[in-house]
């Protein structure tokens, strides 16, 4: 069944991980996804390995591992745009298509033709996003962003992190790109509005995505706990600033997540705990009391926590209804029997390996059920059937482009 966003073209000229995680999920909802990538070595992200994708023998393919987890379901077509026959084909492409995505530093494209200004009045439908680090203006536009610095920027680092004072303590990234990552979900949203209004207007428009304001934006109930409170939010490790209990305990055998929401859970913790006259005593029965007075009950929790297995734990809370939780490694996030239920692993026919496994997309809908069963494409591996259907070129002119070097073909 075709995908929702299926009467959309989208050129992708963006690399890395912000850009191509958005136009991967337009792909998996359908959006006919077409790749640009530099004829020699294409996405940087190619190479950024190992592990690297095995072929049917065993060796190492040119296929990375973190270049396989953004680039589904595209079509990958190697064009040099710093040509100017590769100009010519890229704003042809531009010419017909719904969205571009591109995030290169500010102005880069300019001195190609390819900047919203110059495309917009050869196709003035084109919604066109742009993602950098900082945005298209202020003091800090021209400088590359990076997600690591951004994470520090952003203030997700001051309240991410055990605190200074205990072992181990000081600012901690996240264990994944997560600035990067959120902005390509911000970007999707924005383009979807955007889609939105051309619908009903006829308009295109430019959209100004920047890692640095999806950060800010990112730090929710944190940005109004130092708004409202006039106090900037401190690291607590893996506690919760307006919570009690809700962290990580050491068992007997490994760690528990506690994430007690209401009074009421937290007198069945207590029960299952035995110690019931914890949830009656009036420094602990109410939240508020609770998180003013952790120091007292936080230790208190631990002792008790620690003389049993995680077990026992997930059992006996699961049971009357105190949410709780493991913490798993990938392998067994992948073993999980309810990760298993939802189809969140895929494996898709793979020109060299012949399978590639991928991640399920995380929406479920009724009609158009989202994902791509087409793996992450090779570089060029498109470039003749765009180049032929899209602008009607036909098989000499595209071999005489790859001759000049202006396309590769895969």
């Amino acid at each position: 069944m075709p995908g929702p966003l299926s009467h959309l073209t989208v050129l992708d000229l963006s690399r890395v991980l912000a850009g191509p995680w958005c136009t991967q999920l337009l792909a998996d909802l359908g959006a006919t996804v077409i790749k640009v990538e530099r004829p020699q070595g294409g996405d940087d992200t190619r190479m950024w390995g190992p592990p690297f994708l095995k072929d049917r023998e065993g060796r190492d393919t040119q296929e990375a591992a973190y270049y396989l987890a953004c680039n589904r379901g595209k079509h990958s077509v190697a064009i040099d745009f710093a040509t100017a026959d590769g100009q010519r084909l890229v704003r042809e492409l531009a010419r017909d298509a719904d969205v571009l995505v591109e995030n290169y530093k500010v102005g880069g494209l300019a001195k190609a033709g390819l900047d919203y200004a110059s495309l917009a009045p050869l196709n003035p439908r084109l919604v066109y996003c742009s993602i950098t680090g900082f945005g298209q203006h202020g003091p800090y536009a021209d400088r590359a962003g990076y997600d690591f610095i951004i994470q520090g920027m952003s203030g997700f680092m001051s309240v991410t992190g055990e605190a200074d004072d205990v072992p181990g303590g000081g600012p901690q990234k996240a264990g994944i790109a997560i600035t990067d990552l959120m902005t390509g979900m911000y970007a999707t949203v924005a383009i979807e509005a955007a889609i939105a209004h051309r619908d009903r207007t006829g308009e295109g428009q430019w959209i100004d995505c920047s890692l640095l304001d999806s950060a800010v934006a990112m730090m929710s109930v944190m940005n109004l706990n130092y708004l409202v409170g006039g106090r900037a939010p401190e690291r607590i490790g893996n506690a919760h600033p307006n919570i009690v209990p809700y962290q990580t305990f050491a068992c007997a055998d490994g760690h528990l997540i506690v994430a007690v929401g209401n009074d009421g859970q937290f007198a069945k913790f207590c029960e299952v705990a035995g110690r019931r006259e914890w949830s009656s005593d009036p420094r602990f029965a109410r939240n508020a009391d609770r998180v003013r007075n952790r120091a007292a009950l936080v230790p208190m929790i631990a002792e008790v926590v620690r003389s049993r297995t995680q077990r026992d734990w997930l059992d006996a809370l699961e049971t009357v209804g105190v949410p709780c939780g493991p913490i798993n490694t990938l392998d067994q996030v992948f073993a999980d029997p309810h990760v298993v239920a939802h189809a969140m692993r895929r494996d898709l026919a793979h020109p060299l390996a012949g399978s590639v496994p991928q991640v399920g997309v995380p929406i479920r809908m009724s009609a158009t059920p989202p994902g791509s069963d087409q793996a992450p494409p090779l570089l060029g591996q498109h470039t003749r059937e765009v180049l032929r259907e899209r602008l009607a070129l036909d098989d000499a002119e595209i071999d005489r482009l790859a001759r000049a070097g202006v396309v590769s073909l895969g």
